[in-house]
């Protein structure tokens, strides 16, 4: 077990990817407990995928991807508040037509150029090709985003709950939601890193599904939803290490079987809990209807 568990970290690049893995599950994680909560699951899924022409664009001009990630993020949410806006397409309907246009956009720009952009590392991520420069990036944003979610906690959770109430105190439900925006889209940014294009999703969603499951207070699901995708990151990287195997595919096959094993066996909401507790009442109520009268 301790040859297991040392092997790996014996390579520089298991090293970094581990590293790597681990921030952008930590962030993720805090990211996807109000993405939960307020719903925008469905959003999270659109910037991830819209922000593949500015990875596509950045490479072809030599530009660090994250500032072309951004920007396409930043320019996704845009044009969905303006389409939502000024027409009466419902929300979905405006996320589904611009996420996908710019997806596609970014498959055309990687057909026209497959000798400068391998599509495989955009999609599927590069955690085990991960320079320095790349730590760097990632961290320096992963240190931004969580100290701003450390700072505006309190603002974003009662956005999370009950915006009207915000707004009634004096905080702006739009401020709040841009910054949460911003927040997301540089998440996305670092979570490409480890699993690309197509997984961001799971590692902005899963982690607080799950925690929602198995909580029933926010700091608990703050703290569960970090734990159980830093836990998932490093299990999910060893084990693309000695299975070989996708490290960002393994990382969400991980947060998928917790999510499932939630899903079945969480106290409060699994389904099994539920049904030995329907169960029980069934059979008290069976008890109780043949019972002898009380003299």
């Amino acid at each position: 077990m301790i040859e297991w568990l040392i092997e790996p970290l014996q390579f520089g690049f298991m090293q970094r990817a581990l590293l790597v893995s681990l921030v952008a599950g930590l962030v993720c994680a805090v990211l996807s407990c109000w993405v939960t909560l307020i719903g925008w699951s469905l959003l999270g899924d659109a910037v991830s995928h819209a922000v593949l022409p500015g990875v596509v664009l950045a490479y072809v001009l030599g530009m660090p991807f994250s500032v072309g990630a951004f920007l396409f993020g930043s320019l996704a949410v845009g044009l969905i508040a303006g389409v939502r806006n000024t027409t009466k397409l419902k929300g979905d309907a405006a996320i589904g037509v611009v996420f996908t246009g710019l997806f596609a956009l970014g498959l055309v720009l990687v057909s026209r150029i497959p000798s400068q952009v391998d599509l495989n590392h955009i999609l599927f991520g590069n955690v085990l090709g991960v320079t320095d420069f790349d730590i760097t990036q990632v961290l320096i944003i992963a240190a931004a985003v969580l100290a701003v979610a450390l700072l505006k906690r309190r603002d974003l959770t009662l956005y999370a709950f009950d915006p009207t109430h915000a707004h009634a105190i004096g905080i702006s439900p739009r401020r709040i939601s841009t910054l949460l925006l911003a927040m997301l889209a540089l998440t996305v940014v670092v979570a490409l890193q480890a699993v690309g294009v197509v997984l961001v999703t799971a590692m902005l969603i899963t982690p607080g599904a799950t925690a929602f499951l198995l909580t029933k207070r926010f700091p608990q699901m703050l703290a569960t939803a970090a734990g159980l995708s830093v836990l998932c990151a490093v299990t999910g990287t060893y084990l693309s290490f000695h299975v070989d195997t996708s490290t960002g595919g393994m990382i969400v096959v991980c947060q998928s079987v917790v999510f499932a094993l939630a899903y079945l066996l969480a106290p409060g909401q699994g389904l099994v809990p539920r049904a030995l507790r329907r169960r029980s009442v069934v059979g008290d109520r069976a008890t109780a209807g043949t019972a002898p009268p009380v003299s």
